[in-house]
């Protein structure tokens, strides 16, 4: 039996849309974050040794990492190859995004969310400046001018495309999703700044699988606004 450990508000949800996209049979445990830390529940790591989601087991196979998770699921259940690329360029394309997406995207979007949190945080008064200070210095000199190129390369891929490998969907764009989602859904880009990306966004929470896959997950943020 295939079983995803789904945890709420994480990129765990791209995983359920594929999952509905493929059609395939399979069966959701749901893990919840704890409220004060927002840290995913140590029973996760019974599952596996990290203790965070995605992962997928199917019999006696377990599989973290959504990349991973992604390429296992379409090499053993897109039997009619409905997202498989072509040989060549594009295969090697997809492959390119799949590692984009955690590798280059997301440690500066993680950044900016920690030194956000870092404002945030109580502190005592006489620290605060200090704090607030090399926070909006590494921001302004590295983390943001590092996020705003790779949103205007992204972009610039994305013009005149409906995804971003081809003509039909493709693990690149399950693999992308999680990202650009919760950047539109934090406001952090829009339709005025970044267009394309949000028409991107648009298709993929408008796919009654996603839809789907939202309906069976629980509680996701980064969903489409109602």
């Amino acid at each position: 039996m295939l079983v995803l450990h789904h945890l709420n508000h994480s990129r765990s949800q791209r995983i359920l849309w594929l999952l509905e996209e493929l059609g395939v049979d399979y069966t959701i445990k749901l893990y919840e974050r704890d409220p004060v830390t927002i840290r995913a529940p140590k029973s996760l790591k019974k599952v596996h040794p990290l203790g965070k989601s995605p992962v997928i087991t199917d019999g006696d196979i377990t599989v973290a990492e959504s990349g991973t998770i992604i390429e296992y699921l379409l090499r053993t259940y897109d039997k009619n190859g409905a997202f498989k690329p072509e040989a060549g360029q594009k295969e090697t394309d997809v492959s390119y995004w799949l590692h984009f997406s955690e590798g280059s995207l997301m440690p500066p979007l993680l950044m900016a969310l920690l030194f956000d949190k870092v404002k945030e945080s109580p502190m005592p008064f006489f620290v605060k400046p200090i704090a607030k200070g090399i926070s909006a210095k590494v921001m302004g000199d590295f983390v943001q001018p590092e996020i705003d190129s790779l949103l205007a390369f992204i972009e610039t891929h994305l013009a005149g495309k409906e995804w971003f490998v081809g003509d039909t969907l493709t693990g690149a764009d399950f693999q992308m999703s999680f990202p650009l989602e919760a950047l539109v859904a934090k406001g952090k880009i829009s339709d005025a700044t970044c267009p394309n990306i949000c028409a991107f966004v648009e298709r993929c929470q408008s796919r009654p699988a996603y839809l789907e896959g939202l309906s069976k997950g629980g509680d996701y943020e980064y969903g489409p606004k109602s």
